[in-house]
């Protein structure tokens, strides 16, 4: 009687891809460590040698500046918003065949987005202007 849990072998042939990318991706990373072990700065720091260098004059400030919590959520809610206009133009395109029902399915898709909107800007995260932290309460 034969085993039923036996994978027969041109099933594996559907995975070679597979495994072939895992097997590059693996060797891939091995390779980038390895050479930037071989290849990177050895020894002790050199004081001289690792300042920044801002066309042979002295640098006038640090080189990392710390940016406000406000520009962070600003980028990502253009991103959030942005990702979810997206999905107005596949809808654009077939709302002819959609009928009413995709009609209203986007008109509760914009509902979110917009309380998604008015929340934000009534928590004031795009204020900039205000003394107040963003997404605090009142």
């Amino acid at each position: 009687m034969p085993d039923s849990h036996v994978v027969p072998p041109e099933a594996l042939n559907d995975f070679m891809p597979v495994l072939m990318l895992v097997g590059f991706a693996i060797s891939f990373a091995a390779v980038n460590i390895v050479g930037s072990w071989l290849l990177g700065k050895k020894g002790t720091p050199h004081p001289i040698k690792d300042s920044p260098f801002e066309c042979g004059m002295e640098p006038l400030q640090e080189g990392r500046r710390r940016f406000s919590v406000r520009f962070y959520v600003v980028a990502m809610l253009f991103i959030l918003f942005d990702i979810e206009v997206v999905f107005l133009y596949p809808w654009a395109v077939v709302y002819q065949d959609l009928g009413m029902f995709g009609f209203y399915e986007m008109l509760v898709f914009l509902t979110v987005l917009f309380v998604g909107w008015w929340y934000v800007v009534k928590k004031g995260a795009l204020d900039w202007n205000s003394r107040r932290g963003p997404l605090r309460s009142s």
